[in-house]
């Protein structure tokens, strides 16, 4: 074996391979030129370490450390690693989003062991990759782990590693041992056997094999997954990093199947069983398949979520996660927002030429009417340009109404960021339909005193608002009467209509205190109900509905609220949190069912 080639020298032989490496899978395959790092700093600074080589999802890239190659002594297999890469973008996972759907279905075949999915879901798709470039391509793939097995010596071959190569000597035909698997122990043999029949079985279908594969690797990951070998496979260990997989907050019906053992699944082993342990209602699940345990109402909770988009190798803290996973929940129900009619449209109308020059934009340029003024051309001199003027059109022109969202994030309402919060939740499916229809939103999250975030003004970005909505306090329970009051005391008739919307519990009526300035919070909302000009609506989870009596004959909160109601609040009741998401999808449609935009949503 030659002595290991310097990175140097390596660059431009393995620029020469990238070609022949993309022929391998197809001569159409498309992608970015690898990023060919001399060193491990510069590896390190892709963000690639612990291998020889990664795969971005994000960018379609694929990342070699050459001084690592070197060291393996790897450096005259460029083609077969090179292409190795590639299949992970073209074949398995190929996707941000399929990569979390088969991490999501191996988690659930490893039990208590659910941090090595990532492990498993690499090592599933290299074997599927890795078989179809050396039988079908011809690419020397078994040499890698031979050189591997030279170089990666470890004190006592694990049985986990024993068993990886037998699967390969087994797709390969090769001899007991060839690549280090196993030669005497029958039950690792017929382990071995099982896996390469999986990957055989399910290669066009390798999303549903990856949970028998994971079954499969189970009882080894309890002895031992400690490996230097493993380790140096690890190619799609940050693979979606800055990727935006989606759907993932949902889980898939298939996912709730039962996960059955390779021994037992007739597809691997090509037996007849009586009854088929895979279908669903065949009788109780075998000792050997883990049932399913579906999340409730088959929804993630944002920390499964959490866990799989980790998995999937995305650097995001809690707060990120949720913001992703509250505007993942929120857009299957997102309407448009309603617009109210305004008397004419305004059209430009042409009225006139003015001199144009050099630092106008370019596009305002007339060039027709310059030319037709001097057939030379003078920037400045004979360039003009139109001007326009404003004429009523025929259609009505539609103005927005913006939406002010107080939500309750106070000690009796969940945490966003670990579990379904339905106020969250709603609050992003206004919040969204209003910014899709043109709306700006302003949002406060509240709890006790000094605890209150919100949005700098009515805002249009999207991950601002889902960055309040997506907040936890989880303190006392006191309404940011200032907030109110700041909001709407300068407003007049000329700023754009706005609707005030609540989502808390009988909370709110701490509205109604007197502020910090000892101002009224009776007189403050009134005030803010008369600025805003389109309305105030009040979404609370009550054990009860208001009564209809008047509020003289009510006490406590429920006097409040019915004195509100009076004021002209809109409230609704729910009885449980989880019908807040029916009333944000109908909240737009009922309040302004008159508007054409209303009609429209």
């Amino acid at each position: 074996m030659s002595e290991p080639t310097s990175p140097v020298d390596a660059l431009t032989p393995w620029l020469e391979a990238w070609p022949k490496a993309l022929a391998a899978w197809s001569r159409f395959t498309r992608l970015q030129d690898p990023r060919l790092c001399q060193s491990r700093i510069e590896a390190t600074q892709e963000g690639l370490t612990g291998s020889f080589a990664m795969i971005r999802l994000a960018d379609q890239r694929v990342v070699i450390d050459l001084e690592e190659v070197a060291r393996l002594g790897l450096v005259d297999h460029a083609v077969e690693i090179l292409a190795h890469e590639i299949g992970h973008h073209v074949l398995a996972p190929a996707t941000a989003t399929d990569h979390a759907r088969m991490l999501a279905r191996i988690r659930r075949a490893l039990p208590t062991l659910e941090i090595h999915a990532p492990m498993v879901a690499n090592l599933y798709t290299d074997l599927l990759i890795n078989d179809r470039l050396q039988r079908q391509c011809g690419l020397r793939m078994d040499d890698i782990y031979r050189r591997l097995a030279q170089r990666e010596t470890a004190s006592e071959t694990t049985p986990m590693w024993a068993l990886y190569m037998g699967i390969y000597e087994n797709l390969w035909q090769l001899a007991p041992g060839a690549l280090g698997g196993p030669v005497d122990d029958a039950e690792l043999r017929g382990d071995a056997w099982l896996g390469a029949r999986v990957i055989r079985s399910y290669a066009s279908d390798w999303l549903d094999g990856a949970t028998r594969f994971a079954m499969l690797l189970l009882p080894y990951l309890v002895r031992s997954v400690s490996d230097p070998r493993v380790g140096a496979l690890m190619d799609t260990r940050q693979a979606g990093q800055g990727s935006q997989p989606a759907g993932l907050d949902r889980v898939e019906d298939d996912e709730l199947a039962p996960i059955v053992h390779p021994a037992l699944d007739p597809r691997v082993t090509g037996e007849e069983a009586d009854s088929d342990p895979v279908e669903p209602g065949a009788g109780s699940a075998p000792s050997n398949a883990i049932s399913a345990q579906p999340s409730r109402g088959q929804t993630r909770e944002p920390f499964e979520y959490g866990e799989l988009l980790r998995a999937a190798g995305l650097n995001l803290d809690d707060h990120d996660i949720a913001v992703r996973y509250y505007r993942e929940r929120a857009l299957p129900h997102l309407i448009r927002f309603p617009a109210r009619p305004q008397p004419q449209a305004l059209e430009l109308q042409p009225e006139g030429l003015e001199p144009w020059d050099p630092g106008d934009p370019l596009d305002a340029l007339d060039w027709m009417q310059s030319l037709l003024q001097s057939p030379k051309v003078i920037p400045g001199l004979t360039t003009v340009q139109r001007t326009y003027g404003e004429a009523p059109g025929r259609e009505p022109a539609v103005e927005p109404i913006d939406l002010d969202l107080y939500v309750d994030s106070s000690g009796s309402m969940p945490n966003p960021q670990t579990h379904t919060s339905y106020l969250a939740l709603a609050g992003a499916i206004i919040a969204l339909s209003a910014l899709r229809a043109g709306s700006r939103v302003q949002v406060t999250l509240w709890s006790g005193k000094l605890q209150e975030m919100h949005t700098d003004g009515f805002v249009r970005s999207e991950d601002a608002i889902l960055r309040v909505l997506t907040g936890f306090f989880g303190g006392a329970t006191a309404f940011p009467i200032h907030r109110l009051r700041q909001t709407y005391s300068q407003r007049t008739q000329h700023d754009r209509t706005v609707h005030i919307l609540h989502l808390s519990d009988d909370g709110i009526t701490t509205m109604f205190d007197s502020d910090e300035l000892g101002n009224s919070g009776w007189d403050v909302a009134a005030q803010a109900l008369r600025a805003a000009r389109g309305g105030g609506t009040m979404a609370l989870n009550l054990h009860s509905p208001l009564p209809q009596g008047m509020v003289a004959t009510q006490q406590g909160w429920t006097a409040d609220l019915v004195r509100a109601r009076e004021n002209g609040w809109g409230i609704h009741v729910v009885r449980d949190m989880a019908e807040l998401l029916a009333f944000a999808r109908e909240f737009s449609r009922r309040h302004y069912a008159g508007s054409p935009a209303g009609a429209k949503a």
